[in-house]
């Protein structure tokens, strides 16, 4: 950026992070002529992107003669919309949001990921177009769909990629069946960015943005109908080569030697204390339970028997996350998911303190999810908003609209 060779979308980028909001801070910040700031964000300016806020104090550096009041330049939050959903094993949640992660409208609803791709992204496009009906917001005004699904995800394509707990989806085309459906049951445009990433990637990422957003190392673990950790390093999403990083429900874990998982090995984390193995167990005791949202209910309701398997599934995976912590030395540790209770969080702390090195959680905060539910949406509205608005892309997407 230095040596005069910023462009709009770096300027656009100071803006949107706070670190230069005048035309001097710019110029200061870029080593760019006053003339060349006003000619790149005059381009921001007419795509709509930037807006001028209230006058600030006097800004020196645009005069040698003592300056003028300084206009204060902000991003326009408002000039689009960003879609976002959730789609978990049994149900699925959809939001608009606006570029600035407030949500609209939302709408939770149940959707069986066994339904398989075609069907499940058809009846999203649906719930898309009742979002945009109930707000009376115009499809050309949203700029980007996100999807967090329940599998490893290949962020090149798009595509899950042998996915446990999704039959049928496996190197499926997300994004131009998405695109479709948006196109046909709510006006969109068929050529709307997609972007697809596995759920626990997404709430890790939203969680961090919204939470915690000086936190150079944070992990999320989420358990649920499955098991699955997402990891944010200096700001970004760490995916591994081709999106597998994170998979720990797959980890083998002793105590599981006869336990079969959905992936169809024996002896996963996820065979013995994801909720689908608590909602198993207790089903064999006698109390019927068939995914990770009824143990969650009954765990509300304070079922002595949940509570135990809740808290005997969190040592199981305390135990592996105590490798975790010691690998990747995180500031934030948060548990989240359908489990993530006080009985699972107890059992998680009794482990992890017991097997990992005192270094590695001297400074170390195991926290709960602060964003609930909407977590994954508003990681995946983020993801969108960041990957429109990167520099790189803001030069291309000025040049597509001319200008």
């Amino acid at each position: 950026m230095a040596g005069g060779q910023a462009s709009a979308g770096d300027l656009l980028h100071l803006v949107r992070s706070g670190r230069a909001t005048t035309r001097g801070a710019l110029q200061q910040m870029t080593g760019l002529s006053r003339a060349t700031v006003g000619q790149r964000l005059d381009r921001l300016f007419r795509a709509g992107w930037l807006r001028e806020g209230q006058a600030g104090p006097f800004d020196k550096s645009a005069s040698p003669l003592g300056g003028r009041p300084s206009i204060r330049l902000e991003f326009d939050d408002a000039h689009a919309v960003v879609l976002a959903a959730d789609l978990d094993t049994r149900h699925a949640r959809v939001a608009l949001l606006s570029l600035a992660g407030e949500v609209l409208a939302e709408h939770t609803g149940s959707l069986l990921v066994e339904e398989g791709p075609e069907a499940v992204l058809g009846e999203l496009g649906g719930w898309f177009a009742d979002l945009l009906k109930q707000t009376g917001t115009h499809a050309d005004r949203v700029c980007g769909i996100g999807l967090a699904v329940p599998g490893p995800v290949d962020s090149d394509t798009g595509r899950v990629v042998q996915p446990p707990i999704m039959p049928g989806w496996d190197r499926y085309d997300i994004r131009g069946r998405l695109r479709r459906a948006f196109a046909e049951q709510a006006g969109g445009a068929s050529d709307v960015p997609v972007l697809v990433d596995n759920d626990a990637n997404l709430m890790a990422y939203g969680e961090q943005r919204t939470g915690y957003p000086d936190c150079s190392a944070f992990a999320l673990i989420k358990v649920s109908t499955g098991i699955g950790a997402g990891v944010v390093v200096d700001g970004a999403v760490y995916r591994g080569i081709d999106g597998g990083a994170g998979d720990i429900g797959h980890i083998r874990v002793p105590e599981g030697a006869d336990a079969l998982c959905k992936c169809g090995s024996y002896g996963c984390l996820a065979a013995v204390a994801s909720g689908r193995a608590v909602a198993q167990r207790l089903t064999e005791a006698g109390v019927p339970a068939t995914s990770g949202s009824d143990v969650r209910e009954l765990l509300a309701a304070g079922h002595p028997e949940a509570v135990r398997l809740a808290r005997d599934a969190g040592r199981r995976v305390g135990e592996v996350l105590a490798t975790v912590v010691t690998l990747l030395n995180p500031g934030v540790l948060m548990i989240a998911g359908d489990l993530a209770g006080t009985p699972f969080l107890t059992g998680v702390r009794e482990l992890l303190y017991q097997r990992a090195l005192p270094r590695s959680t001297a400074r170390l905060e195991v926290v709960t999810s602060r964003l609930g539910e909407r977590a994954g949406l508003m990681g995946a509205g983020a993801l969108v908003v960041e990957h429109l608005y990167a520099p790189e892309r803001v030069e291309e997407r000025l040049l597509a609209l001319g200008l």
